[in-house]
């Protein structure tokens, strides 16, 4: 099931970047959570296009409607239908790649796969899917917000520009107060500055998200193929432009040596169960152990850019591409809430699926 994601809180997500409509439906989510149209807007006008001088042009207003599942402001346990539909597109831009395939893009895998392809804008293939991702995940924080658990990503690197690697460092209230959600304003300012060098120059970049989940209760998580962190890549990595995941310490765990990197345990004065360190990012065994899970989501460069380059077309013949159209510089903008939608699907289920395993 290629477009299902969740075993008991589940999206299917519908519909073409060009097509009449993107659409979700969600599966599986409890009834009675409060819940308007403004809300779901809220999230999506933080993913639209157009909504910035570092982002695409192109003016989607992406307004959600709800076709079905909730009713007087709450959720009905029955499933929920919301699509956007299409206002803005502009087909005639990807004319030129009819019989061509992009470098970097899913046009060859495409074909290779289905024997045919939608090559404006991508189809299937172009993230502007991920709008229904963003849609559902709203649901999904809302429901896990009541439960104590709250979900907060961010720009942390663009190109070579880094923001401060400790998060605790960093007040996450400010994300959304620049253009590139860098909640460090210094580094913030040097972003925004490369991107638009990097627009000007007709090509892209990319960066990495960082994310941090607070308040998730010990004990979440399946101890061999469902592991969370192995879940949460999963989902991450179905993004669109996303090339790696790591999770906790990471890649720059391997230079530690196990007395270094092993998180000791103690009993705070409430009596709960704590780390001294946090190098496990929250996971070990694959089950949440109830401190803040961390990770980051490398993005790379938009793979349209507006330079000729040279490919070749269905028959196998050499042909040069220039991008054409309205385009991303710098995806990373845009991706923050998609990262924020997909770590909630996951916890959201995980949370379902606790409830599962235990006698109460």
């Amino acid at each position: 099931m290629s477009n299902t994601y969740g075993s008991i809180f589940r999206i299917t997500t519908f519909g073409e970047s060009h097509g009449t409509a993107v659409g979700v439906i969600v599966d599986g989510c409890p009834a009675g959570l409060p819940i308007t149209v403004e809300e779901i807007q809220a999230a999506l006008d933080r993913r639209r296009p157009g909504q910035s001088k570092i982002t695409t042009p192109r003016d989607e207003k992406d307004q959600v409607q709800i076709l079905s599942g909730i009713f007087n402001g709450q959720t009905q346990g029955t499933p929920i239908a919301m699509a956007v539909f299409n206002k803005d597109q502009a087909s005639h831009d990807y004319s030129h790649i009819e019989n061509a395939f992009r470098p970097s893009h899913a046009d060859f895998t495409y074909t290779a796969k289905y024997g045919s392809r939608d090559h404006r804008g991508g189809g299937r293939s172009s993230a502007r899917e991920t709008l229904a991702r963003v849609a559902a995940g709203v649901l999904a924080q809302k429901f896990l917000a009541q439960q104590g658990i709250e979900i907060t990503a961010y720009v942390s690197q663009v190109g070579p520009i880094h923001a401060p690697a400790d998060y605790s460092q960093l007040d996450l209230s400010q994300v959304d107060r620049n253009i590139v959600r860098c909640p460090h304003p210094e580094t913030a300012e040097a972003m925004i500055q490369l991107i638009e060098e990097t627009r000007d120059k007709l090509d892209t970049i990319g960066g990495v998200v960082s994310c941090v989940v607070k308040g998730v209760p010990a004990g979440l998580g399946e101890p061999v193929f469902d592991k969370l962190h192995a879940e949460l890549g999963k989902a991450m990595l179905s993004i669109n432009a996303v090339k790696g995941f790591e999770y906790g310490s990471g890649f720059e765990g391997v230079s530690m040596y196990g007395s270094q990197h092993n998180d000791v345990f103690y009993t705070d004065a409430e009596g709960n169960v704590r780390t001294r360190t946090n190098h496990s990012g929250g996971i070990q065994g694959g089950i949440s152990n109830g401190q803040d899970i961390y990770f980051k989501v490398a993005f790379k460069p938009v793979a349209t850019i507006l330079q000729p380059q040279t490919t070749i077309d269905q028959a196998g013949q050499e042909v040069t591409l220039q991008g054409k159209g309205r385009h991303d510089p710098c995806v990373l903008p845009r991706a923050v809430p998609i990262v924020d939608a997909m770590a909630a699907l996951v916890l959201a289920d995980f949370v379902l699926r606790a409830r599962a395993n235990r006698i109460a």
